[in-house]
């Protein structure tokens, strides 16, 4: 039988390669999952499948389950009204550090002017260090997520206000 936090961290795993469907059998319970523009787990167990989706961050739909509803990542409530503010999404599940190291100030704070090229944090996956890049012009609203916290594929990091 799989646990619900193997699950979620197979699925996190598998969301970072290009790997497009992953299963595997563990004491006569069947996993399968696929990732066709969505995320998807399917349980067999001996008997009547057990099936969750867990929709892509871009999408809206609702979990089809309580499984499901354990599954999907609680979304950060931004307390800015977003309004004509960019998004700056993780393009990856990792840790979210907003400074070079412990010692050093953050890449940028609400208030701070950014380019296309500012690097607005450090997005450590699998022991490589990412600088993750506004890619955006304008200034930073607000940080969504704390340093040293864990980020999901998609989820929102900063709210811009484009120039």
């Amino acid at each position: 039988m799989f646990k619900l936090n193997e699950i979620k961290e197979l699925i996190k795993l598998i969301d970072q390669t290009s790997v497009q469907e992953f299963e595997i059998e563990n004491e006569g319970t069947r996993l399968l999952i696929r990732k066709p523009g969505k995320t998807e787990a399917i349980i067999y167990q001996n008997a009547p499948a057990v099936h969750t989706y867990m929709p892509a961050p871009d999408q809206a739909a609702a979990p089809t389950s309580a499984a499901a509803v354990a599954q999907t990542p609680a979304a950060a409530a931004p307390s800015v009204p977003q309004e004509n503010l960019h998004q700056i999404v993780s393009p990856m599940v990792g840790t979210f550090y907003s400074a070079a190291s412990p010692d050093n100030p953050p890449f940028i704070t609400p208030g701070s002017k950014v380019t296309e090229k500012s690097v607005v944090c450090i997005l450590e996956a699998m022991k490589l260090m990412n600088e993750l890049e506004a890619e955006v012009r304008g200034e930073i609203v607000e940080v969504l997520v704390q340093n040293g916290q864990l980020v999901e594929y998609g989820q929102p990091l900063f709210l811009v206000r484009p120039e």
